[in-house]
């Protein structure tokens, strides 16, 4: 019966939660305007060039994945975990671990952005 339906409603319905929780934590972090100030310096254009290099290498690639995947009309049997994982660190190795640095980058600027200000901070405010 083949769960390639299944395997592709749980990729989105995941990808979602990752977003909606991503969306809750900025509206928790209630940044003010001298954390917004001094960041802005952060955000100039040089800081983007890594992050927009490794998600054009990882777009580049599942563009190449899907113009070379051959899609079948129909799945042999059930496909077993082991199979998922060999498939995705064999030939996608590369993709899963360019998303892994993405995801730990994100996570990095979530941690840096949710950390209680030094005690001195307050009175400047």
């Amino acid at each position: 019966m083949g769960a390639s339906l299944v395997a592709a409603l749980e990729v989105i319905i995941y990808a979602g939660a990752i977003v909606v929780l991503f969306v809750f934590v900025v509206m928790m972090l209630n940044v003010g305007t001298q954390a917004r100030e001094m960041e802005r310096p952060w955000l100039a254009g040089r800081a983007w060039i890594g992050p927009v290099i490794l998600s054009a290498v990882l777009l580049a690639e599942v563009i190449y994945l899907i113009i070379r995947s051959q899609v079948s009309g129909s799945v042999a049997g059930a496909t077993t975990p082991k199979e998922v994982g060999m498939a995705l660190y064999g030939p996608y190795l590369l993709g899963a671990e360019l998303a892994s640095m993405l995801l730990l980058g994100a996570l990095v600027g979530a941690c840096h952005l949710g950390r209680p200000s030094p005690p001195g901070t307050e009175a400047q405010r």
